[in-house]
């Protein structure tokens, strides 16, 4: 770890700083949803075109990951963050001051791109800052402070905009942002990485380590309850095979992200007792894979759905257990790197789960058939299992070999 020679009120300021800007972002990536109906009013749009607009944010996100990641490791994050935060205040803009749409998506990009550090900052900078045994615990605290920001910074904001107008609330949000970027460039340090070696180099060290990419695959095999599940199939889902009324489908997901909210500290807690991540992540998919088995095979009743859908969410935070393991298996000038292409890998995955599900839906019955949903579905639950096992595998090679590469 990199020793930074700083009083532990600056340490903890910098830590805040990264974990605000977490927040903020996944704000950013909700608001749209509350600005629905003025955004399609504004620029004369439909919802079609709306939804253009809220998904070319992904775009961003994913392709600035490896850049990003990279940028981390060879610049430090004072300069990287900093640029960051002021290109999604430059993607808020066109909201404010375009009439044409092509602006606003545009803007959207950019807001997805300058996003993309936030996550991948906030590892850097806990990596950097606190030893070893506190990496996983301040990890999962700025995880759940940026998740508190998507689940319950949707309400202020809605408040804001009834109340001031939208336009008003993203001009607020800009501003927030350039305060934001200063503090950013103020406080936190350079923290450079003096290592010599290239670019490629480094992207060939990550790509060629096998416990490094066996891990993201493993993680993104174990993906699907949240990424495959509650982002877009569990409400049609619960409607169909369930027969629950429109509402409550739709409301059963949050409950997954909700539990993911406190899941980091309390599966971080839970490996520190036991002494290991690896088995933690392996109980975390056994649970998962258990509750969706029920859900498929057996009536169960809402109380019991939306308990252990609280519980799968808790279990969702393996990722960034994952995805800290993962970045153990490497030298420090890379880590960056590696929390990237991690993430990326696990993304992809998302991509994957949806694409497979809707496949299958569609080629059993059609949206219509409750059977086409449980064989859709069915494929979180045995990649779980896949996830799973591989799990296992790696930990059998950490016993026998704990310091190999």
């Amino acid at each position: 770890m990199t020793t930074i020679s700083k009083s532990q009120t600056v340490v903890w300021s910098i830590w805040i700083i990264a974990s605000v800007f977490y927040a903020y972002q996944y704000i950013l990536r909700v608001m749209p949803s509350i600005m629905l109906d003025t955004i399609i009013q504004q620029f004369h749009i439909d919802a079609a075109t709306f939804g253009q607009f809220s998904g070319v944010y992904y775009i961003g996100y994913s392709l600035m990951h490896l850049p990003i990641g990279i940028m981390l490791d060879r610049f430090g994050p004072r300069k990287v963050m900093t640029g960051c935060t002021l290109l999604t205040v430059l993607g808020l803009l066109p909201l404010i001051f375009a009439e044409h749409w092509i602006y606003p998506i545009v803007g959207r990009l950019l807001v997805g791109m300058g996003s993309s550090a936030a996550i991948l900052g906030v590892f850097k900078i806990v990596r950097m800052l606190f030893s070893e045994s506190r990496f996983p615990r301040m990890l999962s605290f700025s995880v759940t402070i940026g998740l508190i920001g998507a689940i319950y910074g949707g309400g202020p904001v809605s408040y804001m905009c009834d109340v001031w107008g939208c336009k008003t609330v993203v001009q607020i949000f800009a501003w927030m942002g350039v305060a934001l970027a200063a503090i950013t460039y103020w406080i936190v340090p350079d923290m450079k990485n003096t290592s010599q070696s290239t670019m490629l180099a480094d992207i060939k060290e990550v790509l060629t380590n096998r416990r490094v990419i066996g891990t993201c695959i493993f993680a993104g095999l174990m993906v699907g309850p949240l990424e495959g599940f509650a982002d877009v199939w569990a409400a049609a889902f619960f409607k169909t095979v369930y027969g629950f009324e429109g509402t409550v489908a739709a409301s059963l997901p949050s409950l997954i992200f909700i539990g993911m909210c406190f899941g980091s500290p309390v599966l971080t807690l839970v490996a520190e007792k036991i002494g290991g991540f690896l088995p933690t992540i392996i109980g975390a998919g056994i649970a998962m894979a258990l509750s969706f088995f029920a859900l498929l095979a057996i009536a169960l009743k809402m109380w019991i759905i939306s308990l252990s859908f609280v519980f799968v969410g808790v279990c969702c935070a393996y990722q960034i257990l994952a995805i800290y393991k993962a970045s153990t298996y490497v030298r420090e000038h890379v880590v960056g790197l590696t929390t990237a292409i991690a993430n990326m890998i696990i993304m992809l995955f998302g991509y994957a789960f949806h694409s497979v599900i809707g496949g299958i839906i569609t080629a059993v019955g059609g949206p219509g058939s409750s059977q086409a949903f449980v064989y859709g579905v069915s494929i979180i639950p045995i990649a779980l299992c896949l996830g799973i096992l591989g799990f296992v595998f790696l930990w059998s090679l950490e016993k026998k070999a704990p310091k190999a590469m």
